[in-house]
């Protein structure tokens, strides 16, 4: 790999150049010469190589906001040439930016949106991209910082803070922000006060998975009631270490110790939405998804949790046991194929559209099945279309967000349901979605595998007759344990 000083390309030529087509091969030849290249060792050319390669990645996001726009003129013009309404033009395209991009379709709809105006509207931004001298996020943060003002005014402020490329070094993106807000507000103050009271009105309580089996329940409020209710709970805090914390953590490894701050902000919040006395004695509904090995038994397979996501197995088995315990635990049995395919579940009453949806939403664990797309599930549809004959089975249904399903639907999009044999050591079938998009590349999504079930007495095939004793004894026992939870909370299990 030959390496350059950050800034070398810069150099304006004596004489114009002619632009040269580059082709997804010459990318890829590029992109081999920088995996199979050899970095040099010393100090200073390793800094350089840093450099150099930030330049070009910034580069590489121009480009690819090019290609986007383009992608999206002709879109739009085949849409055109096809009859679709003008008012649904351009449908899918984010889609197809995001697939392309292994991103979410809402990213690739950012993506594609930032591009345009970059093209259009900010001249001075996408050419300090192209040059290295922003980051595809901050040139995003200089879009969405001026969303609200007139073109003429977002115009100024892209020549004010990127017509001189050496401005920006040095610049960190807080203080872009900063300088870029100052600018707005000075240039239409009007437009700036609309924006915030139209973010007022936006405002929203969402849920998504941590690390560690924790969550992020975050609120978006007005910046006086986030104010109020931080301190509330910070006064909660101050007050529980006044009088003295009876209530010790017992999760924690010495059941005495008392709780931080943090934990007595967070519990007096869910103590507070709740109504309930404690935190975690709050009732909750919830789909968790384990295998009988590893709730009945000993078996360490994770297990997932709508909303949550993984979780550990123990963590897992405190969750069902805390449940048993208050009496406030529902079970329900899924059933697989050998090759790890959910096939049934038991039900109180029989199967019907509702426990379909219900078991499709369990078997996509409530993602998306769109590639690359983590929204949750919004719409339980038919892969190939019931006007076209497809049955309503779970092998012809999966679960969708709305704008996924919205895009499926617009001109040259096809889904269909696809039979691949996936090795992990053993043969492994799985419900496989193929995507076709009307450049006709093609993406596959494939269900998230189920959790592995205890062996079963007639299935086993250890070759060692104490090991086939002991793999049928394990089972009759997960089995036995399963019915007599079953019986304790008089469920009928088919």
């Amino acid at each position: 790999m030959t390496t350059t000083a950050p800034h070398a390309a810069e150099s304006t030529p004596s004489a114009p150049v002619a632009p040269v087509a580059v082709s997804a091969a010459d990318v890829l030849e590029w992109t081999s010469l920088l995996i199979e290249g050899v970095v040099p060792l010393s100090d200073r050319a390793l800094v350089d190589v840093l450099g150099a390669l930030e330049q070009l990645k910034a580069a590489a996001c121009a480009a690819q906001a090019q290609a986007a726009v383009d992608l999206d003129v002709m879109e739009r013009d085949r849409q055109a040439f096809a009859g679709i309404p003008a008012q649904r033009r351009g449908l899918g395209v984010g889609s197809q930016v995001g697939l392309a991009r292994r991103e979410s379709p809402y990213r690739g709809r950012v993506l594609l949106g930032a591009a345009k105006v970059w093209a259009t509207e900010m001249p001075h931004t996408f050419r300090a991209l192209r040059h290295g001298r922003l980051s595809e996020y901050q040139a995003i943060q200089l879009v969405q910082e001026t969303a609200c003002l007139e073109r003429e005014d977002r115009a100024e402020i892209d020549a004010l803070l990127c017509a001189d490329l050496a401005s920006l070094d040095g610049l960190g993106t807080r203080r872009l922000v900063a300088l870029v807000r100052q600018h707005a507000a000075r240039l239409d103050p009007a437009a700036v006060v609309k924006r915030a009271r139209k973010a007022e009105s936006e405002r929203c309580v969402t849920l998504r998975p941590a690390p560690d089996s924790m969550t992020y329940l975050t609120a978006l409020l007005p910046v006086a009631q986030g104010v109020a209710a931080f301190a509330a709970l910070c006064r909660a805090a101050d007050l529980a270490a006044a009088v003295g914390d009876q209530r010790g953590d017992d999760a924690m490894v010495s059941p005495a110790a008392p709780r931080s701050r943090g934990q007595v902000m967070a519990d007096t919040l869910v103590e507070r939405l709740t109504g309930q006395v404690r935190a975690d004695e709050v009732p909750v509904t919830i789909n968790l998804v384990i295998s009988d090995s590893a709730l009945l038994g000993s078996g360490h397979e994770a297990g997932h949790l709508s909303g949550g996501g993984v979780i550990p197995a123990q963590v897992a088995r405190e969750l069902a046991a805390a449940g048993i315990a208050t009496d406030a635990a529902w079970l329900r049995r899924l059933y697989a194929d050998p090759g790890g395919n959910l096939v049934a579940m038991t039900s109180r009453s029989r199967f019907h559209p509702d426990g379909l949806a219900e078991f499709l939403r369990i078997r996509d664990q409530s993602i998306c099945r769109t590639p690359y797309c983590g929204a949750p599930i919004r719409h339980i549809d038919h892969i190939a279309r019931a006007g076209s004959g497809g049955e309503t089975s779970a092998a012809n249904g999966e679960g969708l967000c709305v704008q996924c399903n919205l895009v499926k639907e617009a001109p040259g999009w096809k889904r269909e349901q696809v039979d691949v044999t996936r090795s992990s050591g053993r043969s492994e079938a799985r419900h496989v979605v193929e995507t076709h998009t009307p450049t006709g590349h093609r993406y596959v999504s494939g269900s998230p595998a189920a959790p592995l079930p205890a062996p079963h007495p007639e299935s086993s095939c250890a070759s060692d007759p104490e090991d086939a004793r002991e793999a049928v004894g394990f089972a009759s026992v997960v089995d036995i344990s399963f019915r007599a939870l079953v019986a304790e909370h008089e469920l009928l299990v088919a």
